[in-house]
C-alpha cells in the first residue's frame, strides 16, 4: 500500500519524510471528504433490503420454498442440460416461449386434475423474458467470454428481462478470472497513488472499487468475505503514515459493515503472525479487505444467468461475426467443441467481454483495427499452510523493485504474488523458474529465518494475464490503471476491457446501459443487481455446515467446504454423496485425502455447473490443480472414472482427457521432465515407467554431489516437498550415532568432515562453512542431530541448485522426444512443485 521510503541519508530522509508529511495530510483531508460525501449519496442499507425482479422474468425455476424471497429455488433446482442450451443458442429464444406456453398449460392441466404432486412436482415454469418482437431466433443481445465480465453481464442484462445468450471458447473463467489474487478490494496502493500525485482518476477507481467491494460481499455471502491483511513496519517514522493511510481507506469506503484498521504493538503483531521477521519490527497495521473463490464465484454468476432466462454454453467458440446489409453485426458463426458442430446465432447486438483475447474478437471485426488491450503477466504460487495463519494475510508494499506482493491464506493454503510484467497472449501462460524464485525470494525477506523458504514448497504456480487498458504514454505496465474501457465499433461491436473482479458488476452495468441505447433495446426494468443475490446465497448461513454434519454425517473440514463453495446448494452435492463405508464419515469419499473435495462434487459439477473436461473440474470446480498439482494428478484417474460414468465416454475419450489433464497440469507448475516427478513412486509425469538405469541412479544422491553423476532424480529432490527421503534419514541416524560415543545427543564439532566421509560427500571447504555459518550453530564445538540436519539440508540444496541448471540442458536436448505430453522450451519449463 503505502511505499516504504528508505532512509538512506540524512539528506535524503528529510526530503522523503517532509513528503510523507504532505501525503498523509492529504490522504486524511481527501478520505475525509469522501467519507461524508458517501455518507450523504448512501440510499440504502444492503444488509436487509435486498429487491428482486418479478417472479414473471425468472426462466426455468421451478416451486418455490421460501414465499418471502420469490427468487429462491428449491435445493434440487436444476438449469436445463448443455444439450438444451446448444439446441436453444441454434434455435434462438422463441423456443423459450413455446417451451413456456406447453408447460404452462401442463400445470394447468395437472392443477385442474388434482394430481397428487401438482405443484411440487410440475414441469419447470419457463417465462418469456420479454414480449416476443420481431423474430422468435433473435436475441437481444450475444456475449462473447463467458469470465467474470462477459457472465456478469448476462447476469445484469437477464435481470433487466433481455434475452440473453453468452458463449465461452473454453469454460468458464477458465482464462484470467481464475487466475486472480482472489481479493476483492479497492486498492490501497492506488489511494497512496492518488494522494501523492493528486490524481482525481486513481481517487475515482479506488472509490468505485470500495463500493464495490461492499456489493461484491452481499451478492455472494459465502463465497466472499472479510479477510485481514497486515502491514508489519520496521521504522517508527512509518507508524503514523502507515495508520494515516490506513484509516483514510476506511473513511473512504464508508460503512460498508467492514471492520475497522488498528495498530499492533510488536508483540502483538508476532502474536498473530508468528511467521513474521522479528528482527527490527516495530508493530504493523492491520486493514481489512475481501476475499473470495474466484472461479466458484464465476460459476455462480453464469447460472444466476440462466436461472434468469440467458442461454449460457461453455466450449463453444466464436469463428465469425455476421453482419447484415448496412455493415452492421447481427450474430455469430459459433463452434461447438465438444461435438465439432457449427451453427449460426442471431442477435440484435454483440457483446465482447473476452479479457486478454479481446482483440481478437475485434479484429473478426474489423482486421485493420488497433489494439486497446496492453497484457500483463501476474504470476502466484501455492505454499502449505504452515507458511501463514489461517486468518491473517500480509501485505509488502515495497519490495526490492518497488512493486507490491500479496502474502494470504486462501482455501487451505498460502497464496503469494503477484508479479507485473509485459507479456503475450497465450491460452495457457506459464510461470517462469525466473518469476517464481523472485516471489520466493520477495517472501523470505518478511518471514522469520525459522521459516526456510524452499523452492519444493512450491505446490503449485501458474500465471494470469491481465487484460489492462493501453495508455499511450505509459512506458511500461506498472504505470497502467486497472480500470475499464467501452468501445463501440462502427458496425456495433461492444467491446468492454481493462478492469478487475471487484468492479465486474459495476463493469457489467455501464456495459448493459451502453448496449441498450446503441442497439434499441427495450429491457422491462432497471438495472437491480446491486440487489440480486447469486444462486446458493439465499439459504446460506455461516452455521449451515453444522446441520450438514447432522444430517449426511459429513466430517466437519467436508461439511464447511461444501457450505462455503456450495452455499445453500450444498444439500444438493451432499444428496449425491456416496457412502464411506465406515462408521465415520458416513458419507462423502474424498478425491484427495489432502483436501475436502469429495466425488459427489464431480458429479454435481458435471450435472449442474456444466463440467465438460476433466480440467473444467479439477481447475474450475474444485479448485485443486490450483491448490497442489501432485494432488490434482493423483486425483485425475478417479475425477476421470467418475466424469466417464456421467458423460459415456468410451476408453479413447477417457484417455484424451487424461492427457489433456496432465498437460494442463504442467502449466500450473507440475515439472515436465519424466525424471522429476514423482519422489518414491518409480513413474514419470506422462505416466511412462523409469527406465532401470534412472532407478540405479535414484538410490545415490550423496554420490551425485560429488559429482560422480550429474542426472539422475535431481530436479525430483529439487522439487520435492521433503528435503531427505526415509533412506537417507536412516542413514543420518546411523552415522550420527556411531559417533555420539557417550549418548548424550552431541558430535564433536570436528567429526564433521568425518561424517560426510563416511556418507560419500566430497564438499568445498568454502561451501560448508557458509551453510554452517547460515545454520547459525551455538558455537559450543558440538552439533545436535537437528542442526546436523540443517547443514546437511544445506548441503542438499546446493548440490541441487548447482546440478539443476545441468539437468535443464538435459531436458532441453530431449525436447523432441515424447514424454506423453508436449515439452516446452527452457525460458517456459519453470512452475514446478
Amino acid at each position: 500500500m503505502w511505499r516504504r521510503i528508505p532512509a538512506t541519508g540524512a539528506r535524503h530522509s528529510t526530503s522523503f519524510r517532509t513528503k510523507a508529511v504532505y501525503a498523509t495530510a492529504g490522504a486524511t483531508t481527501l478520505a475525509l471528504s469522501g467519507y461524508y460525501y458517501n455518507l450523504k449519496q448512501q440510499q440504502r442499507a444492503l444488509d436487509d433490503s435486498f429487491e428482486y425482479p418479478p417472479q414473471s422474468s425468472m426462466v426455468y425455476l421451478e416451486a418455490q420454498q421460501a414465499a418471502r424471497d420469490p427468487t429462491r429455488p428449491h435445493a434440487f433446482w436444476a438449469p436445463p442440460s448443455r444439450e438444451d442450451m446448444i439446441r436453444m443458442l441454434q434455435e434462438g429464444p422463441g423456443v423459450i416461449l413455446k417451451e413456456k406456453t406447453a408447460a404452462t398449460a401442463a400445470a394447468a392441466a395437472a392443477a385442474a386434475s388434482g394430481t397428487p404432486g401438482s405443484k411440487s412436482d410440475a414441469l419447470p415454469v419457463v417465462a418469456a423474458p420479454t414480449d416476443h418482437v420481431e423474430g422468435e431466433d433473435v436475441f437481444d443481445l450475444l456475449i462473447i467470454g463467458g469470465g467474470a465480465t462477459g457472465a456478469g453481464c448476462a447476469v445484469d442484462a437477464a435481470t433487466r428481462g433481455l434475452k440473453v445468450a453468452m458463449v465461452e471458447r473454453d469454460d468458464f473463467s477458465s482464462g484470467t478470472s481464475s487466475r486472480s489474487t482472489k481479493l476483492v478490494h479497492g486498492g490501497v496502493r492506488y489511494l497512496e497513488k492518488a494522494v501523492r500525485e493528486l490524481d482525481i482518476e486513481q481517487y475515482k477507481l479506488v472509490k468505485e472499487a470500495l463500493n464495490e467491494r461492499a456489493n461484491f460481499l452481499k451478492v455472494a455471502p459465502y463465497l466472499s468475505y472479510q479477510l485481514p491483511i497486515m502491514l508489519p513496519i520496521y521504522k517508527w517514522w512509518q507508524v503514523p503514515y502507515y495508520w494515516a493511510g490506513s484509516k483514510a481507506y476506511d473513511l473512504l469506503a464508508g460503512h460498508q459493515g467492514m471492520e475497522s484498521s488498528y495498530f499492533l504493538s510488536r508483540g502483538k503483531a508476532l502474536e498473530a503472525f508468528p511467521m513474521l521477521k522479528n528482527d527490527k519490527l516495530v508493530g504493523a497495521m492491520v486493514y481489512y479487505d475481501g476475499q473470495h473463490n474466484d472461479s466458484r464465484m464465476n460459476v455462480a454468476l453464469g447460472l444466476t444467468a440462466v436461472q434468469y432466462g440467458a442461454v449460457i454454453a461453455n466450449h463453444v467458440e466464436v469463428i465469425e461475426l455476421h453482419k447484415d446489409d448496412n455493415k452492421r453485426l447481427c450474430g455469430a458463426r459459433v463452434r461447438d467443441a465438444m461435438t465439432g458442430k457449427e451453427f449460426n446465432v442471431k442477435a440484435k447486438g454483440v457483446i465482447n467481454a473476452t479479457g486478454p483475447f479481446t482483440d481478437g474478437i475485434r479484429k473478426l471485426d474489423d482486421p485493420s483495427i488497433q489494439s486497446i488491450v496492453s497484457p500483463s503477466a501476474g504470476v502466484h504460487i501455492i505454499l502449505p499452510n504452515y507458511y501463514s495463519p489461517g486468518n491473517m494475510g500480509l501485505l509488502d508494499p515495497a519490495t526490492s523493485d518497488g512493486r507490491v506482493i500479496f502474502f494470504l491464506p486462501w482455501q487451505g493454503n498460502t497464496i503469494a504474488g503477484t508479479t507485473d510484467s509485459a507479456t503475450e497472449v497465450t491460452p495457457n501462460p506459464m510461470a517462469t523458474e525466473e518469476e517464481i524464485n523472485w516471489i520466493l525470494g520477495e517472501v523470505k525477506n518478511y518471514l522469520n529465518p525459522d521459516v526456510k523458504v524452499r523452492r519444493g514448497d512450491v505446490l503449485a504456480a501458474w500465471s494470469g494475464i491481465r487484460p489492462l487498458v493501453r495508455d499511450p504514454a505509459a512506458k511500461n505496465t506498472e504505470g497502467l490503471v486497472r480500470n475499464h474501457m467501452i468501445n463501440v465499433s462502427p458496425s456495433g461491436l461492444l467491446t468492454i476491457a481493462g478492469g478487475k473482479w471487484t468492479t465486474y458488476r459495476a463493469m457489467a452495468a455501464e456495459t448493459i446501459d451502453e448496449a441498450i441505447k446503441e442497439f434499441g433495446l427495450k429491457p422491462a426494468r432497471d438495472c437491480s443487481t446491486e440487489r440480486v443475490k447469486l444462486i446458493g446465497s439465499h439459504g446460506y448461513s455461516k452455521t449451515m455446515f453444522i446441520r450438514l454434519i447432522q444430517q449426511f454425517g459429513l466430517e466437519t473440514e467436508v461439511a464447511q467446504h461444501l457450505a462455503n463453495s456450495y452455499g445453500d446448494r450444498a444439500w444438493a452435492v451432499a444428496s449425491l454423496a456416496h457412502s464411506t463405508g465406515k462408521r465415520w464419515p458416513v458419507f462423502g469419499r474424498r478425491v484427495s485425502n489432502q483436501y475436502p473435495y469429495v466425488e459427489a462434487e464431480v458429479r454435481y459439477a458435471v450435472r449442474r455447473e456444466y463440467a465438460c473436461t476433466a480440467v473444467d473440474v479439477l481447475a474450475r470446480r474444485l479448485r485443486l490443480a490450483f491448490l497442489n498439482v501432485h494432488a490434482a494428478l493423483d486425483a485425475l484417474p478417479r475425477v476421470v472414472e467418475i466424469m466417464a460414468e456421467e458423460l459415456n465416454w468410451d476408453a479413447a475419450r477417457q484417455a484424451k482427457e487424461t492427457e489433456d489433464a496432465k498437460a494442463f497440469l504442467t502449466t500450473m507448475g507440475l515439472p515436465v521432465s519424466p525424471i522429476a516427478y514423482p519422489t518414491n513412486v518409480p513413474e514419470s509425469v506422462a505416466g511412462h515407467p523409469v527406465s532401470e538405469g534412472e532407478k540405479v541412479q535414484q538410490t545415490s544422491f550423496w554420490g551425485r554431489m560429488s559429482g560422480k553423476s550429474a542426472s539422475g532424480n535431481v530436479t525430483d529432490s529439487f522439487y520435492s516437498r521433503a528435503q531427505f527421503n526415509p533412506e537417507e534419514l536412516a542413514e543420518f541416524h546411523k552415522v550420527f550415532g556411531a559417533l555420539d560415543h557417550d549418548g548424550d545427543g552431541h558430535i564433536d564439532g570436528h567429526d564433521l568432515e568425518e561424517v560426510l566421509s563416511h556418507l560419500d560427500i566430497q564438499v568445498e571447504p568454502q561451501v560448508l562453512k557458509s551453510i554452517i555459518e547460515e545454520v547459525d550453530l551455538d558455537n559450543s564445538g558440538t552439533i545436535e542431530f537437528n542442526e546436523f540436519l540443517e547443514v546437511m539440508g544445506g548441503l542438499k540444496e546446493h548440490a541441487n541448485r548447482t546440478a539443476f541448471s545441468k539437468i535443464v540442458v538435459e531436458v532441453e536436448s530431449k525436447r523432441n522426444v515424447d514424454y506423453g505430453i508436449k515439452a516446452k522450451t527452457t525460458d517456459r519449463s519453470g512452475g514446478g512443485a
